[in-house]
């Protein structure tokens, strides 16, 4: 029998990329931050190795600025240690392994304090009282006690229906935590998923972020839940009108800035409208940046009301005639009289050339 020569024309070298990271952490995360991750495995292979955020960004095409937050994002995610000498700089990085018996969960307890950031929702909040919620993983045991409720049971196989897809275990232990955690029914849970997949938002990442919002906001039923989000979607569709936008949502940046303007600055609907009208007046089309830019002067200025907009009119006007007034008063010289007057006695130079 012949035999048959095989030739490895591959590379030896290579790196190993977990499926639980590319099942898990990639779907959610900005595509530059996962280009950051996988160069880190790749010259944390034959570590410890030592290099410089420069050389990094040079050979990522990116800057230093992104690694930085790409590391953030992963030491927050838990994927990676970060360590900072007594000048709170950046020395060391350390990968933590992925297995199958680490969640998302329990990678993130253990999240650098060096860069450790705070997410705000972007999610609407109720107006009630506020209080701060904090993501604990459940236990293993908690977690299968759980899964044989009925309602539980129920509620996992609705939540695939509407994310049409098998869950996968983080996203099983996020809607777990929603349950035994935050208190909330299993009708606010389907409510919650409903809710994000009508605004195009599968991610479990995302779902949770509207999660904690509600709970912070003291939303508690699906009740309380339509009423906050009905009344912030007026108020949106109400700035929309005023800028003359109709036919269409609000965008993510658009939505951003109405949050800012109505609980940030905590104007009141007929004061966002004026800055809309005038913004309007002044650009000839509506643009949500010269409308922040007025009511952020408003804000500075600590208006309350339309009154108090009617007096920074009043005052504006009146610097404005007070200027005007003193130009023309100092008008600079011009090309007529800007010259030495002569006086004639034209009587007298009369009486000269008859004399002649």
């Amino acid at each position: 029998m012949d035999m048959i020569t095989l030739h490895d024309a591959s590379q030896r070298e290579a790196t190993f990329l977990s499926n639980i990271f590319i099942d898990e952490y990639m779907p959610e995360a900005n595509g530059e931050f996962v280009k950051v991750y996988i160069y880190l495995l790749r010259i944390l292979r034959n570590a410890p190795v030592s290099f410089s955020l420069e050389q990094m960004a040079d050979q990522l095409l990116c800057t230093e600025g992104d690694i930085l937050r790409a590391l953030k994002y992963w030491s927050k995610a838990g994927l990676v240690a970060l360590e900072e000498d007594a000048s709170h700089k950046l020395c060391g990085i350390s990968i933590i392994p992925l297995d199958v018996s680490v969640s998302k969960e329990t990678a993130a307890s253990s999240d650098s304090p060096a860069f450790d950031t705070q997410e705000k929702s972007a999610a609407a909040q109720s107006p009630k009282e506020e209080k701060t919620v904090s993501v604990i993983p459940l236990t293993p045991d908690r977690i299968k006690e759980l899964k044989q409720n009925e309602e539980i049971i129920q509620l996992l196989y609705i939540a695939e229906q509407y994310l049409g897809k098998t869950l996968s275990p983080t996203e099983i232990q996020k809607l777990l935590f929603f349950y035994d955690e935050l208190h909330f029914s299993a009708d606010l849970i389907e409510y919650l998923i409903e809710y994000c997949v009508s605004h195009n938002h599968k991610s479990i990442r995302y779902i949770e972020k509207v999660a904690l919002a509600w709970a912070e906001g003291g939303i508690t039923t699906v009740s309380d839940a339509k009423d906050a989000s009905s009344r912030y979607s007026k108020d949106y569709f109400t700035i929309l009108k005023a800028l003359g936008i109709s036919g269409r949502n609000p965008v993510d940046t658009e939505i951003s800035l109405m949050n800012t303007w109505l609980k940030s600055y905590g104007f009141s609907m007929d004061i966002i409208q004026e800055a809309c009208s005038r913004t309007v007046l002044q650009t000839g089309q509506p643009s949500f940046q010269y409308a922040d830019k007025i009511l952020k002067g408003w804000k500075d200025k600590n208006v309350k009301n339309k009154n108090d907009i009617a007096v920074l009119d009043a005052e504006h006007k009146k610097r404005r005639l007070e200027r005007s007034s003193k130009r023309q008063t100092v008008s600079p010289p011009n090309r007529f009289n800007n010259f030495q007057q002569r006086n004639y006695d034209f009587d007298e130079y009369e009486k000269r050339l008859l004399n002649k």
